[in-house]
């Protein structure tokens, strides 16, 4: 069997009552050849100690510590950079993975042609166990599916990930495709907030490749508490700043989708007109550096509309 070596990051900065248990849930794999890479960033907290205890135990275990406090973005690199595998899995440091994680998505990647493979997800507060988790990503069957099928979901707003918490990359695309800096027109320090460069990984990724796979099992487990980004960023910035990263990614790599990627920025520039002006955000062109086209696409709205009504009678 071929069993090419996985490297699992762990990204962390101040976690002292959860870390532990995020890299048990690394080192607990079923998949046989891992490394555990963990890039703690200035922790104030007792985090490092932690880390440190915990490297004594399995030799898997692989610690770092940054000088100083380099910003979310830069550590998720600095822990790309340190990695030794073929392929790679970020673990965010509060997260937790099933043990047959590796195991049901590493054999998909044997496929040249298939650019990532990611899991349905569970979000839970406490315990994995605890009843009325919220399911995430209940795309379809087990199976390989077009890129494009992701693509066109995301700028659709269809329940497919953002973060890359719930996925298994190869090693060389995070290198290729995690960017820290983000041109954009409106002061946004997207190494700092890191909201986007997340989904600019699966984008930038999938517009390389035919295929990605997916597996319909809830592996992966998203702890929702007050310090994770995504509880601690409002609502409409989350909304806001992921259009900005997807305007990046069309304006370069898609230009085919502008008037889709208008329309999608268009109905959030209506729903978040406040929000949107606190964040530099007035008009569809100020999503991108250079495009002039400011053309939309009714029927999308429409559509979009009609979704939304289902959601509702459902």
């Amino acid at each position: 069997m071929n069993t090419p070596k996985v490297s699992v990051l762990i990204p962390v900065y101040n976690r002292q009552n959860l870390i532990e248990a995020t890299v048990k849930s690394a080192l607990d794999q079923t998949y046989p050849n891992t490394e555990i890479v963990i890039v703690d960033n200035k922790s104030t907290d007792n985090t490092w100690k932690i880390l440190q205890a915990l490297a004594q135990t399995d030799d898997r275990v692989k610690i770092y510590q940054n000088e100083t406090n380099i910003g979310p973005v830069r550590n998720w690199l600095r822990c790309i950079n340190e990695a030794t595998g073929e392929y790679a899995k970020i673990l965010w440091s509060d997260d937790l993975i099933d043990p047959t994680f590796l195991e049901k998505t590493v054999p998909f990647l044997e496929d040249k042609e298939v650019g990532f493979a990611f899991t349905s997800a569970k979000i839970f507060k406490v315990n994995i166990t605890e009843p009325h988790k919220i399911s995430l990503y209940r795309i379809g069957k087990t199976g390989l599916y077009p890129t494009e099928k992701y693509i066109q979901s995301i700028i659709d707003d269809k329940d497919y990930p953002v973060s890359p918490a719930c996925a298994l990359f190869r090693l060389n695309d995070l290198k290729n495709n995690t960017l820290a800096d983000i041109p954009n027109k409106v002061a946004s320090d997207f190494a700092m907030h890191a909201i986007g460069n997340d989904l600019l990984m699966y984008l930038l990724t999938a517009n390389q490749y035919q295929k990605f796979a997916f597996v319909n099992e809830p592996l992966s487990y998203f702890r929702a508490h007050n310090d994770s980004i995504t509880i601690a960023s409002d609502r409409e910035k989350l909304y806001l700043y992921y259009a900005l990263a997807g305007a990046y990614f069309v304006e370069n790599h898609r230009p085919d989708l502008i008037i889709k990627m208008n329309t999608k920025i268009w109905f959030l520039l209506k729903k978040y007109k406040k929000q949107a002006k606190k964040y530099n955000m007035y008009h569809i062109l100020d999503f991108y550096m250079n495009n002039k086209n400011q053309k939309i696409d009714i029927s999308f709205i429409a559509k979009k509309i009609f979704r939304k009504i289902l959601s509702y009678v459902k």
